[in-house]
C-alpha cells in the first residue's frame, strides 16, 4: 500500500474546508495513495474537523490519511497513522496510543542512523530529505539522492523522499529508491491537481 504519492497539505495553500477538501478529493482521483494532514495552526476544533473529513475523503478512494507531528489528533479523527519528526514525541509512545495496526512514519531527515534507530524501534517507513529546495521548509537540512539506494538495501520498510519534489525531478529519486515521494507545493499548488497526481502516479 504504501507506493506512490504521498501528498502533505498546507494550510497556506488550501486555506479552508472548501479549497481543502476539493483539492485532496482532485489528488484521490488522479490516483494519490497516502495523505498527510499537515495543520500547525492551535485552532483544535478546525482541525478535528477537517481530519475527520479526509479521512471519510481518503477511504472513499481507498486512501490512507495520515497526521502530521500529533498523536492525540491521529486518536481522535481515527485516522490511518502519525508523521513524526525528530523533535516529536516517540514511536513507542505514538505506538501506545494508536495500536499495532496504526502506520507510523518518521522524519530521517539525511541520516541512515536517524532510520536504523526509527526501524529498530517499529517505524512503518522512513521518511528522508530534504532532496531539492523547498517552498515548504526552506531552511530544512539537505539530503543526498546517493541515500535512497542505501536506505533501500539496508531496511525492509518503504522509503519516503521528501523535499522540493516536482514530477520533473521525481524519477530520479524513484529509480534509486524511492517507493514514495511526498509532495506539497508541486501538487497542491498545480492549476490542475487531478492531471498533476496522476503525472506522479505514472511515475511508479
Amino acid at each position: 500500500m504504501l507506493k506512490g504519492l504521498y501528498g502533505v497539505t498546507d494550510s497556506q495553500l488550501l486555506p479552508d474546508d472548501r479549497i481543502l477538501l476539493e483539492a485532496v478529493e482532485q489528488a484521490l482521483m488522479g490516483g494519490m495513495k497516502v495523505l498527510q494532514y499537515r495543520d500547525k495552526s492551535l485552532d483544535h476544533e478546525k482541525r478535528f474537523r477537517q481530519a475527520s473529513t479526509l479521512r471519510v475523503l481518503c477511504h472513499t478512494y481507498g486512501a490512507l490519511l495520515i497526521i502530521n507531528d500529533d498523536i492525540e489528533l491521529a486518536v481522535e479523527s481515527e485516522a490511518d497513522g502519525v508523521h513524526l519528526g525528530q523533535q516529536d514525541e516517540s514511536i513507542k509512545s505514538a505506538r501506545k496510543r494508536l495500536g499495532e495496526y496504526a502506520i507510523i512514519g518518521i522524519s530521517c531527515e539525511g541520516s541512515l542512523d536517524l532510520a536504523h534507530k526509527a526501524v529498530e524501534e517499529g517505524a512503518d517507513y522512513i521518511a528522508f530529505g530534504r532532496f531539492f529546495p523547498s517552498h515548504t521548509k526552506p531552511d530544512a537540512k539537505p539530503a543526498e539522492p546517493s541515500l535512497l539506494p542505501s536506505a533501500r538495501e539496508t531496511f525492509e520498510v518503504p522509503v519516503v523522499a521528501i523535499g522540493g519534489i516536482t514530477v520533473d525531478n521525481a524519477p530520479q529519486l524513484i529509480e534509486v529508491g524511492a517507493d514514495m515521494v511526498a509532495v506539497v507545493h508541486n501538487l497542491f499548488a498545480s492549476t490542475d491537481i487531478q492531471s498533476r497526481a496522476r503525472s506522479f502516479t505514472e511515475l511508479f
